[in-house]
């Protein structure tokens, strides 16, 4: 029976599409990905804690009012990197732990620094800065792609300390979250509200 099938073209048509199924099936869930870890150890900023009203305005813009280059107040800031916000990642569909953290570095420029993140590895997983509220659970599994968002890159791996640089001209004050977002299916794997540092 099975050798008369074998001898049949529309077996072998059927074979080669499911064949062809499979393989799309694992580029697209890319379920190895589950049971893989990629660590990051990039070097962060050593920061000190900021109150300067300036550090959480558009990136790359000069800075005015009391903390400006112009007023007395800039003699006293910190020469080095300085705190913006920050904030601890909630899980959402994986289980997600670290920080996140926008660091102003001496030259004006800002970044986004994940600290000790460990989250689940996935297919095409991005960095997004947005607008929407971090909540706990399923409710805040899908929120982010709703409103405001700058996409930093690709996610450099799923555990370890990483820095993305955040574009010149981007408004801190409209962006309170960090989601590692799973652009193919749409979902956060894990989110950290960015509150302004003390």
């Amino acid at each position: 029976m099975i050798a008369r099938l074998l001898h049949k073209p529309l077996t072998w048509i059927a074979v080669a599409v499911v064949a062809a199924g499979a393989a799309a099936g694992l580029a697209w869930f890319q379920p190895w990905k589950l049971v893989t870890d990629t660590e990051v150890d990039e070097t962060l900023s050593a920061v000190a804690a900021t109150t300067a009203p300036a550090a959480s305005g558009p990136a790359g813009t000069p800075a005015t009012g009391p903390g400006s280059a112009s007023s007395p107040a800039a003699a006293r800031a910190p020469a080095g990197p300085t705190l913006v916000s920050r904030g601890d990642f909630v899980t959402h569909e994986h289980d997600t732990s670290g920080s996140a953290r926008i660091v102003r570095t001496p030259d004006g420029r800002h970044r986004l620094e994940l600290v000790g993140l460990d989250t689940s590895n996935g297919p095409d997983l991005r960095v997004w800065l947005t607008d929407q509220p971090v909540r706990e659970g399923v409710a805040g599994w899908r929120v982010f792609d709703d409103g405001r968002r700058v996409e930093l890159g690709r996610l450099k791996g799923n555990r370890g300390d990483q820095a993305y640089d955040i574009p010149a001209g981007t408004d801190l004050t409209a962006l309170t979250s960090v989601s590692i977002w799973c652009k193919r299916f749409s979902v956060s794997f894990g989110a950290a509200p960015l509150r302004a540092a003390a």
